[in-house]
């Protein structure tokens, strides 16, 4: 009886040490993404912005990640997303207003680190008060930017607008 239960012990321990190579083996390095701060492809925005999708689509379902270099002196106008975003400063400071003004007096100044969520469907503008700003944008796709005055440019030198 002792050697039943004994054999039952390792038929069971192999059975699960089989299984969980098995799970473990499913994630291999081909399932990572690295990149490199030199492999970053950047492409061009209006008034000198810089863009890079860095994982995903964010026209499409499920996360991306977007990285934005703003100018110094360039903000996006007033304008509101169709999903929560969450942004995380990687240089610079970064100035974001909470309202439709475009008044970079309203804007609050969040130095590299910092983070903001931007729920769904409120109104906001950022960018770069002083020196260059890079951030990083992370969301669920497909997302849409609806601006607050249409005839604005999506991005360029912030002015009060009400």
């Amino acid at each position: 009886m002792k050697y039943f239960s004994l054999m039952q012990k390792i038929i069971a321990l192999t059975f699960f040490s089989i299984l969980t190579q098995q799970v473990y083996a499913q994630v291999t390095a081909k399932d990572f993404v690295v990149i490199k701060p030199d492999q970053v492809v950047w492409g061009d925005a209006p008034a000198g912005v810089k863009t890079a999708i860095l994982y995903g689509d964010p026209n499409k379902p499920g996360m991306y990640v977007v990285r934005n270099i703003f100018p110094e002196g360039i903000m996006s106008s007033p304008h509101f997303h169709t999903q929560d975003r969450f942004v995380t400063v990687i240089k610079g400071t970064w100035y974001a207003g909470t309202d439709a003004s475009w008044d970079p007096a309203t804007t609050v100044g969040l130095p590299a680190g910092s983070m903001m969520f931007h729920p769904a469907g409120v109104v906001h503008f950022d960018g770069a008060i002083k020196g260059p700003t890079e951030i990083q944008i992370i969301g669920m796709g497909p997302v849409s930017t609806t601006p607050s005055y249409p005839n604005e440019p999506r991005f360029g030198k912030p002015h009060k607008l009400n």
